[in-house]
This record gives structure tokens, C-alpha cells and sequence, in this order.
């Protein structure tokens, strides 16, 4: 789907993307408002809706577009060769951060999508489910080196714990982000705080 709004410079498309993809994120589609989408944007609702045609449009050319960007910007580029798992790790935060700066909600609006009650959106987005995304969740954390783990430990519980402490650095890093300006991000410190943080994990699983 081609809308008009990809004809925009890149800044000031972003900034009504990130405001759609917010507000969806937070709401949904059914509940989500085009008034507060235009709001956050800084335009005004008709000049949005000469850009995008109409929320179910939207909505549709989101799924669309951050589907794209996570493949291109994040899953086509990982490394599933390197098998050690913090290493692994390290290189999915960066890919991660770099396109988080650019769509600070774009994971949320994915897991969101199949959330919604209109017929037609659900149909249209059937069999669209980002098959990449689920397999890269469910790779990270197989097929590694488990020669680098400390004898007698149950690897299975391992991979478990080290899963739960992705998930609440990612949900941090996220905070942050979205507490932030883009420009304000300090990306030397977040790099160094997660290498302080996986060096700590491998002190507790690594021989």
C-alpha cells in the first residue's frame, strides 16, 4: 500500500508515523483517535488525512512498514552463527536501539495488531503475522555454545533466566527511549551499560 505520506521529507513523516504508531500502541486499533494521532503530530486532522486516506488505511500501511523495517533494519541482519549467546544478545540490543531511535514504538504496534475487532482490519492482516520476528524470538536463545556454561547447571533454566533478563533491559532501554528526544540519547552509555550488564550474566553462568 502506497499513501502519500511516504512522499514526505523523512523528519516529518517519522514524527506523524511515531505519533500513529503511539497512539496505536497504547489503544489499539478500535480505540485508537485520529484527533490525538493529528495532535501528536503537530498537523491538522484534514491535513492527515490527506496524507493517509483513512485510519484503516493507516493502520494497514503501519503493519506494512514496520514489518519491512524490522526485517530489513534488524532481522536480516543478525547473525545466528555466533553461538555464543551474549554475544548474540549484545548484537540484537544494538540492532534493536538503532531502529528503536528511529520508531521508539514500532515492536509494541507488531504485538498489538491482532488485537482489534474490525472484520476487515483482522482480515486484511490474515496470514501477515511476521513469521521472522517469532522465529528470531524463538532462535536466540537455541543452538549456542553451552560449552562456556559452569558444570551442573540445568541449561534449559539458564537460557530461561537470561530470557527474563532480556526482556526487562529491553523494557528499560525502552523507557528510556521514550522518556528521551531522539537526539538526547547518550548511545556510548547505553552500549557501556549493557556491556556492564551481560559481562554480570556471564560472571553467573559462564565457567
Amino acid at each position: 500500500m502506497h499513501l502519500k505520506i511516504l512522499n514526505l521529507e523523512p523528519k516529518r513523516r517519522d514524527v506523524i508515523l511515531n505519533a500513529a504508531l503511539k497512539e496505536f500502541s497504547m489503544k489499539g486499533f478500535d480505540d485508537a483517535s485520529t484527533n490525538v494521532i493529528a495532535k501528536e503530530a503537530g498537523i491538522s486532522k484534514g491535513l492527515m488525512f490527506h496524507y493517509i486516506n483513512s485510519k484503516k488505511d493507516l493502520f494497514l500501511f503501519l503493519y506494512d512498514y514496520c514489518t519491512d523495517m524490522i526485517n530489513k533494519e534488524y532481522l536480516d541482519l543478525m547473525n545466528f552463527n555466533e553461538k555464543d549467546i551474549f554475544e548474540r544478545l549484545r548484537q540484537s540490543y544494538i540492532l534493536q536501539i538503532e531502529l528503536l531511535q528511529q520508531h521508539p514504538w514500532i515492536f509494541d504496534f507488531i504485538k498489538i495488531t491482532g488485537m482489534t475487532n474490525s472484520d476487515e482490519i483482522n482480515k486484511n492482516l490474515e496470514g501477515k503475522v511476521n513469521e521472522k520476528l517469532s522465529r528470531c524470538q524463538e532462535e536466540m536463545f537455541e543452538i549456542v555454545d553451552e560449552t562456556k556454561f559452569r558444570e551442573g547447571l540445568n541449561l534449559e533454566r539458564c537460557k530461561r533466566v537470561i530470557f527474563w533478563a532480556n526482556v526487562g533491559f529491553t523494557n528499560q532501554i525502552l523507557e528510556d527511549l521514550r522518556n528521551l528526544e531522539f537526539t538526547e540519547l547518550d548511545y556510548d552509555k547505553v552500549l557501556t551499560d549493557l556491556d556492564g550488564y551481560l559481562n554480570e550474566l556471564k560472571e553467573i553462568f559462564y565457567k
